[in-house]
């Protein structure tokens, strides 16, 4: 009897220069949704908060004016609209209002532009740059593993990238592919610092401790804000990716140009290897409990 053919997924990163027109990046996202869908994609991951400027440069209160509510959201109804169209399931990255609350926010549209749900950013920076505590409150939902229509996928957000209890808890709640929207690039305070290939090989690190692929967005162009101290000034370094689920980057953007990455993998192939190996089987979370503490004492 022959083989059965495997459950095949197309995915896709999309990267981009963000203006601060709203109207203007949402379109730049639409347009490159569209050509990944030529591409064959059926999952498709836009870069973190892509509807303006990283805004979290400065400490400046007129800026909690971008946040909006979850429900009723344009840019959410409007990717709503193009996911069902285009039959292609869209994490959309969003600053979100909650009342007196404020989050870093993805809302997970499946291919019939039904949203299945809200991943709040759970670790939130605080450093030169990268003021994110002063506008987001930590997230209160918890990871979580969303089944779309192509696959059961886990998403965290550009911060929750650098810590790996967090794709861990993911693909233990079924995550086939990991997906990171992310904001990252140089460090105001110091230009000799360059993050990239570290933040890259930690997400590599994801993908094969787990053994799920992983597509990671991020955005490029030079950004300047007006802060309490002057201007500032981040220059993102692009490099979105996605990896394999062993870790090997299997397409890779520069630090410059517009892209559109996109990747098929064999869901069904890499779940028989997933459980071959045994990280799952052989796992010890009773021995696990010290994760739970500040300085590694029981």
């Amino acid at each position: 009897m022959a083989a059965a053919a495997g459950r095949k997924v197309a995915v896709a990163a999309v990267q981009f220069a963000c203006t601060d027109v709203e109207a203007e990046n949402v379109a730049t996202a639409e347009r490159l949704i569209r050509e990944a869908h030529k591409k064959g994609a059926k999952i498709v991951l836009i870069q973190e908060l892509f509807e303006g400027h990283y805004f979290c440069q400065a400490q400046r209160l007129d800026f909690f004016r971008r946040a909006k509510p979850y429900k009723g959201n344009p840019t959410i109804i409007r990717m709503q609209q193009l996911a069902k169209e285009l039959e292609v399931v869209i994490p959309v990255s969003f600053f979100e209002e909650a009342n007196n609350a404020h989050y870093n926010s993805v809302a997970i549209i499946d291919a019939d532009g039904t949203d299945l749900g809200l991943y709040r950013k759970s670790h939130i920076p605080d450093g030169p740059g990268y003021q994110e505590k002063f506008y987001f409150n930590p997230g209160d939902t918890g990871f979580k593993a969303f089944k779309t229509k192509y696959a059961t996928i886990g998403v965290g957000i550009c911060w929750d990238q650098w810590f790996p209890e967090c794709a861990r808890a993911m693909a233990l709640q079924g995550a086939e592919i990991l997906f990171y929207p992310t904001a990252i690039g140089s460090e105001p305070q110091d230009g000799s610092l360059d993050s990239r290939e570290h933040w890259k090989r930690v997400m590599q690190g994801h993908a094969g401790a787990n053994l799920v692929p992983l597509v990671a967005s991020n955005r490029i162009g030079r950004e300047t804000v007006g802060t309490e101290h002057g201007k500032s000034t981040i220059t993102f370094y692009g490099n979105s990716f996605i990896a394999g689920p062993t870790g090997e980057i299997v397409k890779l953007a520069n630090d410059k140009d517009e892209e559109v990455l996109v990747a098929e993998f064999d869901l069904d192939e890499i779940k028989s290897t997933r459980h071959g190996w045994g990280i799952f089987r052989d796992r010890r979370p009773e021995l696990y409990k010290v994760l739970l503490t500040l300085d590694g004492k029981k």
